[in-house]
């Protein structure tokens, strides 16, 4: 069948079934039930759950925290894993995203995890695949498994995530994790609180999801928040936006003095990578109250319940 052809016959056509493409359109239900699953995970007692089965990590951007802990979660599950980056691939030769799923899944692909500069494009390949695709990042859309894992993480010190306070700092303009991370506690129940200048954090933010508020001040944000997730800055967004380097670090750097305005049991996070000296000194980024490295390996077993789910086994 041509390209064409099976772009036409996939028109109107829903994502396979075990899918996941984003948190804002998934139900409250399935996002529990995402995170029991990872409760019964543990990486270092391997479960065949997907023996046999075969995981594409087709990659077009740089990562690395989430794609190891993908391909690791995988392998942990008895499944293998290839890797599909976009240099040195037909995908450098201008072959279409589209011929690319297309090609994977004549290989034998039973699932893709798709990371993609494009808004999205894991949302097309669903479309066209009768295979589940998972969205390990599009564009500035969304980041769902990163939300998905911090959630877990945040309940690992909480006992529930209707009653949190939660402080979001930094560049939340083009944070795809922020996005996932404020549909997820909207439908959660959290309070959440984004900060940073306008150019980073502009007003129609607050229109994400209900419930949100926009602080210019980063002291009233954190005060008495029981989570501060701290959000990567780029110097070079700064530049092209005008913005000073040291009026943000001087305004929005989270320090010791500012993290203790929260309350004493109150976690900091950060997606990574963390730049220290710019959204967050050094010390606070190794402070006691910093989970920066348990969201790292917090990323495993999410996703073993992630591709579990997206095959049938959980």
């Amino acid at each position: 069948m041509s390209t064409i052809t099976k772009t036409q016959a996939a028109v109107g056509r829903s994502a396979a079934r075990g899918s996941i493409l984003g948190i804002e359109g998934m139900p409250l239900s399935e996002i529990d039930r995402l995170l029991q699953l990872a409760r019964k995970m543990n990486p270092l007692k391997p479960r065949p759950l997907l023996r046999g089965k075969r995981v594409l990590l087709l990659f077009y951007e740089p990562s690395t925290r989430t794609r190891a802990s993908f391909e690791i979660a995988a392998k942990a599950l008895g499944a293998t894993t290839t890797l599909i980056l976009s240099s040195g691939s037909s995908i450098e030769k201008g072959e279409s995203l589209l011929d690319t799923a297309y090609t994977l899944r004549a290989v034998g692909a039973d699932v893709i995890v798709v990371r993609h500069p494009n808004a999205g494009a894991p949302h097309l390949m669903a479309r066209h695949l009768d295979i589940p695709v998972i969205n390990a990042g599009d564009g500035m859309h969304e980041h769902p498994t990163q939300a998905l894992l911090d959630a877990y993480t945040m309940l690992r010190h909480k006992k529930k995530l209707n009653s949190l306070q939660v402080a979001i700092v930094g560049d939340v303009y083009h944070s795809r994790v922020a996005r996932s991370a404020i549909h997820l506690l909207s439908k959660v129940g959290a309070r959440t609180t984004l900060c940073g200048p306008p150019e980073l954090v502009p007003e129609i933010a607050a229109t994400l999801a209900p419930g949100l508020r926009i602080s210019r001040s980063c002291e009233e944000a954190v005060r008495g928040a029981d989570v501060v997730m701290v959000l990567r800055v780029q110097r070079e967004r700064l530049a092209g936006l005008k913005l000073s380097l040291p009026d943000y670090i001087s305004r929005y750097q989270i320090t010791m003095t500012r993290l203790r305005l929260a309350k004493n049991d109150a976690m900091l996070m950060h997606p990574g990578p963390i730049i220290r000296g710019l959204e967050l000194t050094w010390d606070v980024a190794d402070c006691p109250q910093s989970v920066i490295v348990e969201e790292v390996s917090n990323g495993v077993p999410l996703r073993m319940a992630v591709l579990a789910r997206a095959l049938g086994k959980g």
